[in-house]
């Protein structure tokens, strides 16, 4: 019989996982107190949560987790994950933001390592993890994006422009001659 306090664990981690659009399950042996308070509250900065709970929690939460995407298979491959001590990096905003903060703590001191995570309705490795934190901020792809749009705009007004500055020059040189004409 399960005690009250893990079933209350487990609701916690239900509410939690449903709010989450992001999560990845890592290997945070070798982290001290420290350093793990110190990547939490750099995660709350970006809306992120890295939570520790046992395994068999998690695995109960997790199969009632109902998000998009995350079908059987899924479920299966996550729940596999969850050997050893694994936290789990929760993220509820800007998935990108909380992947690029994680993984800048795991620069600095070469811990925890990643395991598997769920990213866009999919199923996410170590190496798909380490990708989306190699790419631009959001903002700096939605500039790039504007610019790129921006850009055949710009070229188009400069070629209309310059036709009628040509024809503005023509008009007035016709002007001029005829002053000195007449």
């Amino acid at each position: 019989m399960p005690s009250q306090k893990n079933k209350d664990l487990v609701l916690v981690l239900k509410e939690k996982l449903s709010k989450a659009s992001t999560l990845f399950l890592t290997d945070y042996r070798g982290l001290t107190h420290q350093q793990l308070e110190q990547l939490r509250k750099s995660l709350k900065k970006v809306k992120a949560e890295y939570i520790v709970a046992k395994n068999t929690l998690l695995k109960i939460a997790l199969k009632e987790d109902k998000r998009k995407g995350l079908d059987e298979e899924s479920r299966t491959k996550l729940e596999e994950k969850l050997q050893e001590p694994t936290a789990t990096l929760l993220s509820y905003g800007d998935e990108m933001e909380a992947i690029k903060t994680l993984d800048t703590f795991i620069k600095s001191a070469q811990i925890p390592k990643i395991k598997i995570g769920f990213f866009a309705g999919k199923i996410a490795t170590e190496m798909d993890f380490k990708s989306l934190a190699n790419l631009p901020s959001r903002d700096v792809l939605l500039a790039t994006l504007v610019s790129r749009l921006q850009s055949p705009l710009y070229g188009l007004h400069h070629a209309m422009r310059w036709n009628l500055s040509k024809l503005v020059y023509a008009l007035d040189a016709v002007a001029k001659k005829r002053a000195i004409n007449s």
